[in-house]
């Protein structure tokens, strides 16, 4: 795979301003470097921006992950998961490395995420959770969905990796469900280099994500989850209480340092790439390619490609014309495509409802990137060679 590219999927987005916020930081004296004051200003800054009580940071959008299927885990016990089946490994590997079993519903082809109606059909007695993937950035919760959820005790995780700044009714997608998570990866609308967060506005749902973050000690929760745990385990010393079996999943002052020198200019770079999102399907022919994405709501940090029909042909010449013209892309779009094709699903039981869609856009979809300084012409240009094909 090449490691130049004039269209990368993502820009360097770490400025001099960034790095001046770091080396400034860094030679203050005396500085504290592993989870401090910086780590819960950023916790209290993003709280603000995505409009939920509750934010933890912790090492990356994965482990984020594995925190919120712990919490479903606590609060519900195991069973029955729906996921969808295009998005990342870290939304399904959770589920079967801490006993659920996942079940794959198809996606919609105008938001490429899972819909409510697939999600009745998959619903059992068993099914104790929904695991719902903004996928690419486009908005994927309703509702609908929500009160569905809500009426069947379902646990609703929004995994919003891919989607900083979507809406839904004036209300930022991840401050709806139960949980949600985000990455600060260096790929995605901002960067942490490593980094994820957990939202939610439940306070007992907040104490969890405290507790798996750091070994499940308790004297990172509130006072009083501290005196509870004192007063019913007095022999235990309090500085080593392990209120469940967590992990170490913290991060550190200087990833918060430059998550709160990214967040100020957050809005400003959704803004370019929800113009660059209207732009790109506007101008590519509706015949060869699919233009009839949802646009409302959505914040995509990267521009879909479907082929029509397929036409594998066209596919080929797509991924070509691609490589020639030295533009990064991933076929499969968001995780390389269908997760249940995906091996490490072998060993485990999981089962699938029709995925007719998500098969279609693993073998005929991929994405290229969409970062905020792409130059409007460098668009039309692209679209008119992928036309003329």
């Amino acid at each position: 795979m090449k490691s130049n590219f004039k269209w990368q999927l993502i820009n360097d987005s770490i400025t001099d301003d960034d790095k001046k916020a770091l080396t400034d930081f860094i030679n203050e004296p005396n500085q504290r470097f592993t989870q401090g004051k910086k780590v819960k200003e950023f916790e209290e800054e993003w709280s603000k921006w995505e409009g939920v009580e509750y934010s933890t940071f912790v090492n990356s959008g994965a482990s984020a992950n594995y925190i919120m299927t712990s919490i479903m885990k606590e609060m519900k016990g195991v069973g029955e998961v729906i996921v969808s089946p295009l998005g990342w490994v870290s939304d399904v590997a959770p589920l079967v490395n801490l006993g659920f079993t996942p079940i794959f519903v198809d996606v919609s082809m105008e938001n490429m995420s899972i819909t409510l109606d697939n999600i009745k059909e998959a619903v059992t007695s068993k099914t104790v959770g929904v695991v719902l993937v903004h996928v690419l950035g486009f908005n994927a919760i309703n509702d609908e969905l929500i009160k569905f959820c809500k009426d069947n005790d379902l646990f609703l995780i929004e995994d919003c990796c891919e989607s900083h700044g979507a809406t839904y009714k004036n209300r930022k997608s991840g401050s709806q469900a139960d949980v949600s998570n985000f990455s600060f990866y260096f790929g995605h609308h901002i960067t942490t280099i490593e980094g994820g967060m957990v939202c939610t506005n439940n306070k007992e749902i907040h104490e969890y994500a405290k507790l798996f973050r750091s070994h499940g000690m308790t004297r990172e929760t509130s006072l009083s989850l501290q005196d509870y745990y004192k007063i019913r385990y007095p022999k235990v010393n309090p500085l080593f209480t392990f209120a469940v079996p967590g992990y170490n999943m913290r991060n550190q002052e200087i990833n918060a340092v430059l998550g709160l020198e990214q967040l100020k200019r957050l809005d400003y770079n959704i803004w370019n790439r929800q113009d660059n999102f209207r732009l790109w399907i506007s101008c590519l022919d509706p015949i060869k390619y699919q233009t009839n994405f949802e646009e409302e709501g959505s914040s995509n940090f990267s521009l879909p490609l479907i082929i029509h029909d397929s036409n594998k042909e066209l596919f080929e010449k797509v991924c070509v014309l691609l490589d020639n013209d030295d533009v990064e892309y991933r076929i499969g779009t968001a995780g390389g495509g269908n997760q249940a094709r995906q091996p490490y699903l072998e060993k485990y039981e999981y089962r699938t409802h029709d995925l007719t869609n998500v098969n279609y856009i693993h073998d005929f979809g991929l994405y290229i990137g969409n970062h905020p300084e792409l130059d409007k012409d460098e668009i039309i240009n692209l679209c008119d060679m992928l036309n003329s094909l």
